[in-house]
């Protein structure tokens, strides 16, 4: 899969771009239900709001078949190195909840502001790749985005412990309201299956679900082999130390093992 001249001319100026409906019902509705079995599993990878909920469920790839092939699509691979010119490695792998009526804020910040100080990643030469396994609509908590801040480079930020159950280096308000002077806000919404990626320095965050509609997204975050970090604090399974190269499977690998269990029965 190859993203066209004009879809790369789009991400380059704005900072993001979404594929909506990029895998199929049948392919996330898997996913969907083995996300659950993992959130209900009670493994130490899971983090929680303070209310209990499931927040995000890092490393799924690592031990869930089923992720283990979603993080080697050829669906996310092939567009991230046409970008970067180079193979990948997953820096971060992880299932945000953002649960039915509890799901807690995601605060305003850049991802790469973490990495780098966090993990010791050189450079913000790492993809964030957001899959959408439930509908992200207006109103159930969508990733809001500040098109074009990516090109304000690595801003000041806070480490804010106190807000949510997820440590976070945050933006202030001032910070924002300049960026968002400048670019506006934009909220991708769309049907499960849809894929959002954004740059590492571009500003984001997320306000509360309180309706009865979970919103479940996979974040991948694909890293350049050449940008590997070189002082990570965080555990393995936040900030992964494996950086070869990640080898794509086939395009209906997902497909048939979500069909696999219905065949075997047949």
């Amino acid at each position: 899969m190859k993203l066209t001249p004009q879809q790369i001319e789009f991400f380059n100026r704005e900072g993001w771009l979404f594929l909506p409906e990029l895998f199929s019902q049948e392919e996330v509705d898997y996913l969907a239900r083995e996300a659950v079995s993992i959130y209900d599993a009670g493994r130490p990878e899971v983090w929680r709001e303070k209310s209990g909920a499931p927040r995000t469920a890092f490393a799924a790839h690592l031990y869930n078949e089923a992720f283990g092939v979603l993080g080697a699509h050829p669906r996310m691979i092939e567009p991230i190195e046409q970008i970067f010119g180079e193979k990948l490695y997953m820096h971060q792998f992880k299932i945000n909840a953002k649960a039915a009526f509890t799901g807690d804020v995601w605060q305003w910040h850049q991802d790469y502001g973490t990495w780098k100080r966090d993990d010791g990643m050189p450079l913000p030469r790492a993809m964030n790749i957001a899959i959408f396994l439930d509908e992200v609509m207006p109103i159930n908590g969508p990733l809001m985005l500040v098109p074009k801040s990516q090109h304000a480079g690595d801003l000041k930020a806070s480490h804010d412990l106190e807000t949510t159950s997820y440590p976070l280096w945050t933006l202030d308000e001032e910070t924002v309201t300049r960026l968002v002077k400048e670019g506006g806000i934009v909220a991708p919404t769309g049907k499960a299956g849809g894929m959002l990626m954004f740059h590492g320095n571009l500003v984001h965050g997320s306000s509360g679900n309180i309706t009865p509609y979970p919103r479940k997204i996979v974040y991948l975050t694909l890293n350049a082999v050449s940008n590997y970090i070189r002082t990570p604090t965080r555990p393995e399974y936040i900030a992964h130390r494996d950086f070869t190269p990640i080898q794509p499977v086939d395009d209906d690998a997902l497909l048939r093992l979500a069909r696999a269990p219905r065949q075997a029965a047949e």
